[in-house]
């Protein structure tokens, strides 16, 4: 049968097309623009093609940015998936506990990023804040503001609190969708429970896992809000990551040039990690997808 194509849809595309063009597009393209040229004066401008580049790629401030930014990723993700995957194992399947159970755990994420941040500021303080407090009367001299290590392990403890909840919601719908025939087998063959959670659930669990995975991934990695607000980025450099060291560089210092410069590259990284996680959560979601073999 022939088919005719009725073209006349892409006018309902047309809306979602203008909107990325004013909100991404544009906004890209005038970052490729400085990123190019050395911006004087409002009316002079010189071409200076990739120094930019090679300036911002050879400073060694963003080389340990990018260390500390790494790290703290790797750190959350460790945290985080494990953390996720437990607290769903442990939610009720059903019932008025479930429901409960996902409105309180969901409660973190509704916090705005900058709430975020004074929430943990003050909680920390031993002066007025309860954890402060709890630890200075055991005996610990905390103190994120002046202690490098306090300091990272309060923006860790802070992102976890913030984001883990995600993961474990997704985590629990992932168990949800598992059929219940899987669990009389299990408990026909007299499985135990790490035998039915490493051969049932955590296989039915990789292409939710991924996506978490991927969703955490971004968020820590483009990070700024919550310890912008927490740290500043101290004591000293201790706590500047990526997105603190662009900010400082494009509006501290108003070097336009290299910040676009740095900023595409930043986008680069992010894209290629998450097209690279996307691509694996599609062959996880369809592994018995047929291959294409050329003649």
């Amino acid at each position: 049968m022939l088919k005719t194509r009725n073209n006349k849809a892409w006018w309902l595309v047309l809306p979602v097309v203008i909107s990325v063009a004013f909100s991404a597009i544009i906004p890209l393209m005038t970052v490729i623009n400085y990123s190019v040229q050395d911006i004087i004066g409002p009316d002079q401008k010189v071409f200076v093609g990739l120094d930019w580049f090679r300036e911002v790629l050879r400073d060694p401030d963003l080389h340990g940015a990018f260390v500390r930014q790494i790290l703290f990723t790797l750190a959350v993700l460790a945290i985080e998936i494990p953390l996720g995957i437990l607290i769903a194992l442990s939610l009720p399947a059903r019932g008025w506990k479930a429901s409960l159970s996902l409105v309180l755990i969901a409660l973190p994420l509704l916090v705005p990023f900058n709430v975020v941040g004074t929430i943990w500021q003050i909680f920390g303080r031993a002066d007025i804040g309860l954890g402060g407090h709890f630890l200075a009367s055991l005996g610990l001299n905390y103190n994120y503001a002046l202690n490098p290590l306090h300091a990272w392990l309060t923006v860790i403890l802070m992102d976890v609190w913030h984001w883990t909840p995600l993961v474990a919601l997704l985590c629990y719908a992932g168990l949800r969708a598992i059929p219940e025939g899987y669990y009389q087998a299990a408990r026909i063959d007299g499985a135990r429970a790490w035998a039915v959670f490493r051969f049932i659930q955590l296989p039915k669990l990789s292409g939710v896992l991924m996506i978490a995975l991927l969703l955490s991934f971004k968020d820590s990695f483009m990070i700024y809000t919550e310890p912008f607000v927490l740290t500043g980025g101290g004591p000293g450099n201790a706590t500047t990551f990526l997105s603190i060291y662009l900010t400082k560089l494009a509006v501290g210092q108003f070097d336009l040039g290299p910040a676009a410069a740095f900023s595409l590259v930043y986008f680069l990284i992010i894209q290629v990690v998450s097209y690279v996680l996307f691509t694996v959560i599609n062959r996880t979601s369809n592994p018995s997808a047929p291959k294409q073999v050329e003649a």
